[in-house]
């Protein structure tokens, strides 16, 4: 496991690069699993949401016109430059953007109806931790929604491997199972499980991602050697297409609700 000082530092150095490419990247793609949550969790205008990791905010900017208010938290200032200016185009004044750390967040037990966060849990050196400071702020009653990338076990450790080489804030992958477990663990209620694969070209990732010189075209020779061979030996499906390497993310999305 990461020192959690020294990965923090990582976590800070690295989005505060990708800030403006990774918003460029993830406003341009569409949001197929919205429809589902939207189901699982029926925001109401009365709801309080927090939005943990919010990155770049659109996840929070999407959900805002649904609910009373929106609460985002990011521990890198660049990214929530990103999300205030994401909230300007959109014309929405419910929405609040807080810089703090995920593992120890500033608000008050049981202040949000509903807590969400999406693809941060494997940037953190304890996940538990973060879906309990999660629950804690998290109303009784009120829903948590948990998504992130969850590999099958036996691929963890060439995933982890080289997602760290691609982006050095990466920490650690958990499994569906072990997700779900966490929140069983936390005493949540389980409602719903959506589980699928974000397929996108390789190309458009490594273009917010900034290791050190040299280290994108190691992975890309991986990530090829994996499509061309057809074994999957990375966890990430790489495929070819017309000539582009296409590589699909496995990711589990998990909704609770408080007791």
């Amino acid at each position: 496991m990461p020192n959690e000082t020294d990965h923090k530092a990582r976590v800070l150095d690295q989005f505060a690069k990708q800030a403006a490419s990774y918003a460029a990247l993830i406003n341009r793609s569409k949001d197929t699993t919205l429809p589902w949550l939207l189901e699982a969790i029926k925001p109401m205008l009365s709801d309080r949401l927090l939005d943990v990791g919010c990155g770049t905010g659109r996840f929070a900017v999407t959900l805002a016109s649904l609910v009373e208010k929106v609460i985002g938290i990011d521990l890198t200032a660049e990214m929530l430059k990103q999300a205030r200016q994401l909230q300007t185009e959109a014309g929405l004044t419910n929405i609040e953007w807080q810089c703090g750390d995920v593992a120890n967040l500033p608000f008050v037990e049981g202040e949000f109806t509903i807590v969400t966060c999406r693809a941060m849990l494997h940037h953190v050196v304890e996940p538990a931790r973060v879906l309990a400071e999660m629950s804690r702020v998290c109303a009784v009653g009120g829903h948590m929604m948990a998504m992130d990338l969850t590999p099958p076990r036996e691929k963890i450790a060439a995933f982890d491997a080289v997602e760290i080489l691609r982006d050095p804030s990466h920490a650690h992958v958990l499994t569906s199972a072990e997700l779900r477990a966490i929140g069983s663990e936390l005493g949540l209620k389980e409602i719903a499980v959506h589980s699928y694969d974000a397929r996108m070209p390789l190309e458009p990732i490594l273009q917010t991602s900034y290791p050190e010189a040299g280290v994108l075209d190691r992975v890309r020779q991986l990530f090829r050697i994996d499509a061309e061979s057809g074994v999957n030996a990375l966890g990430f499906n790489a495929c070819l297409e017309n000539g582009e390497i296409i590589v699909a993310y496995p990711m589990s999305m998990v909704i609770w609700e408080k007791q």
